[in-house]
């Protein structure tokens, strides 16, 4: 099987990978790895970091360390992990994907400070029981804020102060945060961000913003509405979850224009790119195409500074326990051998 696969990935590599004089413009030697390749286009390419792994698997740890410029926590940040009773705080996953970086170079992206999900029981339970009223709950929302980002001040590059706000229809989407405080949270949490950390970049984060019309409308209108109100905001984040059984977004430069227009910095926050199972050197190949493409609209934006991939290995994807029959989503397999997509990468050039 292992014969056969390493047979696969020759194929597939053959079919996807351009050559250096075909990837862009800027030709020369092609980089040996996506740290050479960051400073060459000079965007920050990271990786989601499973805490866990990076404890445990040497071998994750050392393709982390050696490979990627920035890092995100792909849990170790939210709510429920840092406070998963009231006032009682846990901070050794994040601290340590701190420390690691910081020993290693590393720029750290904190993910996230706002979001419907993995928010903690007691808070859950407590607005849904009424014994949080709004009074209440925007001090805790407040507070938590406060206490995260001000625990990083300095180390943390940027900050997704609110993640994913805004729902598949293009509305503000109905959360606690919503239903309880209204949609003045999305100014009160930036303006409290930057009180915390007045040199951390402040971004809006979501998924499907590369193609989803009704969502990149009320998005920009958020931000517009923000800027007007000098409430600070830098950045905007492309979640960048894709799938090969869809079209790949071609609109996706255009979108990434009309906020980088607005004066926001951007970044591709999460990309993976999915297909439905088994694997084949066709879908490698499609797959390697859709990573190319999103590093190069990236590289092709000045004002684009950041791609980072949600995992760089299977072994650790949040893929297949979600989407049921997919998988194969990251740049690296179980065995963190390179697919076509991660040679894919090392072509891209700066526009």
């Amino acid at each position: 099987m292992k014969r056969l696969m390493l047979g696969l990935i020759a194929i597939a590599l053959a079919l996807a990978v351009p050559s250096p004089a075909s990837a862009g413009t800027g030709g020369g030697r092609a980089p040996d790895d996506l740290r050479e390749l960051a400073h060459k286009l000079k965007v920050y390419i990271g990786s989601a970091v499973d805490v866990t792994a990076l404890a445990d698997e040497a071998d994750y740890r050392q393709l982390l360390n050696r490979e990627f410029t920035h890092v995100t926590a792909e849990n170790a940040m939210k709510w429920e992990s840092v406070e998963p009773q009231r006032g009682v705080y846990t901070w050794e996953g994040a601290d340590a994907l701190v420390r690691n970086a910081q020993r290693n170079g590393q720029h750290v992206r904190g993910h996230n400070l706002i979001w419907h999900n993995q928010i903690p029981a007691w808070l859950t339970e407590g607005v849904a029981d009424g014994s949080i009223d709004a009074k209440e709950l925007r001090r805790i929302l407040r507070d938590h804020i406060f206490t995260e980002v001000g625990r990083y001040r300095g180390r943390i590059r940027a900050w997704d102060v609110v993640n994913e706000v805004v729902d598949d229809e293009g509305n503000l989407r109905q959360s606690i945060w919503l239903t309880t405080l209204g949609p003045g949270y999305i100014a009160d949490a930036f303006r409290w961000a930057h009180q915390a950390d007045p040199h951390a970049k402040l971004y809006i984060n979501d998924y499907n913003l590369e193609w989803n019309t009704a969502k990149i409308a009320q998005t920009l209108n958020i931000v517009k509405d923000l800027k007007s109100k000098r409430v600070q905001i830098d950045g905007i984040g492309f979640q960048g979850h894709l799938g090969i059984q869809y079209d790949y977004p071609g609109d996706f430069p255009a979108v990434m224009r009309q906020f980088t227009d607005l004066g926001l910095e951007a970044a591709i926050t999460e990309a993976d790119v999915r297909m439905v199972l088994p694997v084949t050197p066709e879908k490698l190949a499609t797959q390697a195409d859709y990573y190319r493409r999103m590093l190069s609209t990236c590289a092709a934006n000045r004002r684009c500074v950041e791609f980072t991939v949600w995992g760089f290995t299977d072994r650790h994807s949040w893929v297949p326990g979600v989407f049921t029959g997919e998988g194969a989503a990251c740049i690296t397999d179980e065995n963190l051998a390179h697919k076509p997509a991660y040679d894919a990468l090392l072509g891209v050039r700066r526009a």
